[in-house]
Order: C-alpha cells, then structure tokens, then sequence
C-alpha cells in the first residue's frame, strides 16, 4: 500500500511537469538546509536520505576524508573511510555509517516548505526552457493575451510567455485579443523569471518552414528551398532547386490546382507569393527572378557584382513592379545588384559604347605609330651618331673607309623602316581626312537640296534665252489683246479712236505677230539691256 507521502509526492511532480526523482532530490535539499539549524546536528555538514515508499528520514554527518583526524564531528581517518566507501580518497567528502538524530521543529519545517518551492520553481524554469529551446526555429500556435502602448503584444504559449516586438510584426495585419496565430521562434534566453521567448511572423524563415509544413518534397529534401525574398505582407520570391531528377520544384511547391501554395498563401493573410526555379548561372537565374515580365538580354559585371537587365519598353513598369518592389526582391534573391533598363535605351547604350570602342581603337593606332616612327628616328639617329664618330676616326688616323655589307644591310633596313613608319603615319592621317570629309558630305546629303547652277550653265545663258523666257511668262499672264498704236500727228488731220478701232480689228492679231516677229522683242530686250 502506498504511503501519503508517495501519493503526495506523485502529484506534486505530475502538477509542475517534473520527474519524481527531481522533486525527492529537492526534497532532500531542503530538509537537509532545514535540519542544519535545529540541535543536536546544528553547524554540521549533514545530508537528507528520504524513503519515498514509507517517508522514513535518515540525517547523516558529511566527514572530510583526512590523515590525521583534529576534529571528529568534520573530518574522518583513510581507514575509516574505507570501511564506509571503497574508493574514497583523501579530500573526499563520506557519509558517516551511523544516522545522527533528528528533530524537526515548526521553524524547520517552514524552512524546508520555502526551499522546496524554489527548488521546484527553478527545476521548472530550466525544463521549460529546455523545451522552449527544442523549438527555436520553428513555428508554434500561440494566443494573443495583451497589446502593449509602443505595440508589443503577449502572447500565451501555455506554461510560458512570448513577446513580439512591433519590428517582428507584419504591417499589413491586424491582432486581436484571443486570436489564435503561428509565429516563429526566432530565440529563446533564460531569464530570471522563466524562459524569454522572442517570436516573429515577418521572418523569411517563417515562409520556409510553412513550405517544409506544406510541401513533403521539401520536408524530406527532395525539392530544396535556394533562396527566400520578402516584402512581409505584400509579395515574396522563393527560388526552389529539384535534387532528385525527373521532380518538377515548381509544382510541388504548387500542388495540385495550387492546394499548397493557397494555404501558405491563406496563413500569410493573403500575401503574394512567387515560386520560380533556381538555376546555376547567374544569367538565367536573374531572368527568372525578374518575373512576370520578359527579359531580352543580361549582361553581368561581376567585378561589383552588378548586372543590366533588359526588357521590353512596354514591360519596363512590370519588371520594377510598384514602387521598385518586384526589382528589389528579385535583387535580394539573386544577391546581385539589378539596373533594369528599357530596350530602346539598351540600343543607345550600345551605339555609345561601340564609338567609344572605335575612338579609343583610332588612339591606340595612332599611338602605337607614334611609338614606332619615334623608335625609327632615334635608331637612324644612333646610325648617323655611330657614322659620324667611325668618319671622325678615320680622319683622325688618315684610313680610308671601306663600307661593308653589313654597315649597307642595317643602313637600308633603317630607311625601309623610316619609310613603313611614315607610311603607316600617312594612311592613318589620310584615313582621318577622309573620315571627316566623308562625314561632311553625308550631313550635306542630310540636309534639303537647293537649286544651283553651275559657272559653266551660267556662261552659256545668253540675253536672249532671258527674254524669251520672260516673253513666254508674260504670254501665260496676259490674253491676246489688240495692240494701241502711238498716234504719231499728220499734217494737219485729227485721228479719232473709232477709226483707230475699225482699223485694229482687222489686222491687230497678224500685226502684232509680224512686228514681234521682226525684231520687236530685239528692241524690247534692247531697251531691258540698257535699263538694267
């Protein structure tokens, strides 16, 4: 039969979640703190042996193994101590084989309560804190028990307490007192008072483990989560890589009819979440980090770890996404610096780009035929330098020269080096020349032509062609008309304008014609020619 102290015992370890074997050893403590204050075994080293099948308490003196013993209520021979223990050596600590007697006073007892439950609080503290530990970095369902002033809010894990800090908070959400959410465990301290408890719902992380949750292909390895991007509450990238062949990453982090994707989606509170495939080459990486939008070409600068993207003008607002969101998060997924960039813009670029290409190539010709005609002149100026001082010798010692073939060979190589280099000079300016001439006569093409006429044209225009070129613009402006005659005065007779009239009609229109036809454009042109 179980005695009331077993029963006891066993219910107070299965109220504070504590092994059996932990509350005796507290027990035991306690007694042991409490009996030390009571005679006859007061100021002793004593230790509490508790039976917990009959709740029998056995004091024992604590003696410090020594060679020769001074003080027999502390210290204990090598021989004697041998007899109680086998190995006991000296400096050890034995309990002496006779139990001391023992008398627990009202004071005592108290003592032993107090210690007991500190025990028993820190025994907690501990194996809470061991437990709260196994779950850091991972996900736990808490309650929300109180919001604080600057936003902090509580929240109630059961046996202990968790804190999210407003930075850890998703802006998009909305908590309330009593509701029920997941959080991930982002540290756990031991703290004075229990365990501290740091959580989050913003942390990238948190969208890992949803699809560990979600996605066995995921949990058991055999599609790998590369890299997570996130905009909490508005959109995230996660790119995923397929370790088995044959396993499509993609649609197992979908599922079926997006069964998978919807429910992270749905714990997420509504948050857009984007699944693209991982890939080994940066180039094709960053093109499928950059969707929805399409992507013409990329061009990597791996020296500052930056890269251009290029796409199409009409989905240049879609590859920066609103406020630079979709640019922002496919840059931290692909850890590389994005500079997108229209394709009209693009083409601009690579017209600038390859002129300054072709300048610097025009510089680098020219200097290196600089260099070289620079080479020739200072070696022909050796030559001349190493002839004049062999003439001077000669003259000084009356020898007549004889040149030999090989002062001739290095003589000619030098001119035919001189002539390369200036002909090599020539060209390059010659080519210059007519660079610039032809970029003159291509802005003049450019331009709206205009009449000219030429000096030879000019002297072959005579005062004739002038004049009857004025006569035919005049035919074209003016009808047939009947010509007026001057009225020359006769001797004494009065012509009328009816006579004049009568006299015209008849024969104006031949008239005309015959007198222009006889010279009457001659005297015109002539009267022009003097006026002019």
């Amino acid at each position: 039969m179980k005695s009331d102290f077993l029963i006891a015992l066993t219910q107070l370890a299965a109220e504070r979640h504590l092994p059996k074997e932990q509350v005796l050893q507290a027990i035991e403590v306690a007694l042991a703190s409490a009996f030390k204050k009571d005679n006859p075994v007061a100021g002793q080293n004593i230790t509490v042996t508790l039976n917990p099948n009959t709740g029998d308490v056995s004091v024992f003196a604590l003696k410090t193994v020594v060679e020769e013993v001074e003080d027999p209520t502390r210290e204990i021979s090598m021989r004697d101590a041998a007899a109680i223990r086998r190995d006991a050596e000296l400096g050890d600590e034995v309990a002496a084989a006779e139990p001391l007697p023992h008398n627990a006073s009202r004071i005592a007892a108290q003592t032993a309560k107090q210690v007991v439950l500190q025990r028993l609080r820190e025994a907690e503290r501990e194996l809470l804190y061991e437990e709260f530990l196994q779950h850091r970095q991972d996900i736990i369902t808490g309650v929300v028990e109180q919001m604080e002033g600057n936003r902090t809010i509580t929240l109630d894990m059961g046996r202990a307490q968790a804190i999210m800090p407003q930075d850890e908070q998703v802006p998009t959400e909305r908590y309330k007192k009593g509701q029920r959410i997941k959080v991930y465990v982002l540290d756990v301290r031991s703290g004075p008072k229990g365990p501290e408890i740091l959580v989050s719902r913003s942390d990238r992380n948190m969208l890992k483990r949803l699809f560990e949750i979600e996605v066995p292909e995921v949990y058991n390895g055999t599609v790998e989560i590369k890299a997570i991007s996130r905009d909490a509450g508005f959109r995230s990238k996660v790119a995923v890589h397929s370790t088995q062949e044959g396993v499509d990453p993609v649609g197992a982090c979908i599922g079926l009819r997006g069964n998978r994707i919807q429910s992270i989606v749905n714990e997420l509170q509504g948050e857009k979440i984007d699944v693209v495939p991982w890939d080994a080459d940066p180039k094709a990486f960053i093109a499928r980090a950059i969707s929805p939008s399409e992507v013409s070409h990329v061009e990597l600068n791996p020296t500052d770890q930056t890269a251009i993207v290029v796409v199409p003008d009409r989905q240049l607002s879609l590859a920066i996404g609103k406020e630079g969101q979709n640019a922002r998060l496919a840059a931290r997924l692909v850890g590389w610096r994005l500079d997108i960039k229209g394709l009209a813009e693009w083409e601009e670029i690579k017209e600038t780009r390859q002129r300054e290409l072709e300048e610097q190539r025009r510089l680098a010709a020219l200097e290196a035929a600089e260099a070289a005609r620079d080479a020739a002149e200072a070696e022909a100026q050796d030559a001349v330098a190493e002839a004049e001082a062999i003439v001077a010798e000669a003259e000084q010692t009356g020898e007549q020269l004889q040149p030999t073939a090989q002062v001739e060979e290095v003589v000619a190589a030098t001119v035919e080096e001189a002539v390369a280099v200036s002909e090599v000079e020539a060209i390059d300016e010659e080519a210059l020349l007519e660079a610039l001439i032809r970029d003159e006569e291509e802005a003049a093409d450019e331009a709206e032509p205009e009449e000219t006429i030429s000096v030879d044209d000019l002297a072959s225009f005579t005062l004739d062609d002038v004049m009857e070129e004025d006569e035919e613009e005049e035919e074209g402006l003016f009808p047939d008309l009947p010509e007026v005659p001057i009225l020359t005065p006769d001797a004494g007779k009065i012509r009328f304008a009816e006579d004049l009239v009568g006299e015209t009609r008849g024969g104006g229109r031949g008239g005309r014609r015959g007198r222009r036809n006889t010279g009457g454009g001659a005297n015109r042109g002539a009267r022009r020619g003097g006026g002019r």
